[in-house]
């Protein structure tokens, strides 16, 4: 099983998603291309790929100029039948790559918060054991419309796209279900002068939110990295 893993930002890993890959024996494929690094031209040597998030919105061609191949690259594995997960930035890029509206702004969303599944949910390979509603954690100020034929899978009171299907297993998730525990905690070291500028008590409530939340968060989302892993 060999996964090209798209990281569009600095210090953005795959955290949950990289333990179920690891569970699963899986080769990875690291590209930065907001380093430098060449995408692939097409999905012929991959089996999945992994689109992270990051701090850019998804219309920043002009600073990221790779997007548009990124997008390309995203159809030629649904194309191909090959599993896609993205992850905020990348669900973003999702649903833009199939003719989803993005809309920037307006949609700001900050630490652990409840996500609700949709009916659909419930009928779906990765969504379907979950609870109907769970906490997860959330850093975005985006959110889009979804293309058309997706599968709406998850909201919330602020961003009501969280979570969509297209086809068989592409999808994207606007929260960030792969940051468990650990990873909040190294960003929110890593990220401290940016989330203070924001949210300045953030570090003050930081451990009562992740005793109240973390536990079932890192459940759901270990549960969801799993369950997309097998679609691979």
């Amino acid at each position: 099983m060999r996964v090209l893993v798209v990281q569009n930002y600095d210090n953005t890993g795959l955290g949950q998603v990289g333990a179920a890959l690891a569970e699963a024996g899986a080769d990875l494929d690291l590209r930065r291309p907001y380093q430098g690094d060449p995408l692939p031209q097409d999905a012929g040597e991959h089996d999945a790929m992994v689109v992270l998030g990051g701090g850019q919105n998804a219309l920043a061609d002009e600073e990221y100029p790779y997007f548009p191949a990124l997008l390309e690259l995203t159809r030629d594995f649904a194309e191909k039948d090959r599993s896609v997960l993205g992850i905020c930035l990348g669900s973003q890029l999702l649903a833009r790559a199939f003719g989803g509206d993005n809309h920037i702004g307006g949609a700001t969303e900050f630490g652990w918060h409840k996500v609700s599944l949709t009916p659909a949910a419930k009928l779906d390979p990765v969504l379907a054991a979950l609870p109907e509603q769970f906490p997860i954690f959330e850093w975005h100020d985006d959110t889009f419309a979804l293309p058309e034929n997706a599968v709406r899978l998850a909201g919330s009171p602020v961003a009501e796209n969280q979570a969509f299907r297209l086809g068989r297993a592409v999808y994207g998730f606007q929260f960030h279900f792969e940051a468990d525990t650990p990873m909040v905690r190294d960003w929110s070291t890593s990220f401290a002068a940016t989330i203070a500028e924001r949210h300045p008590d953030w570090n003050d409530r930081l451990d009562n939110e992740l005793a109240g939340n973390g536990p079932e968060a890192d459940a759901a989302g270990l549960a969801i990295a799993r369950a997309w892993v097998a679609t691979i």
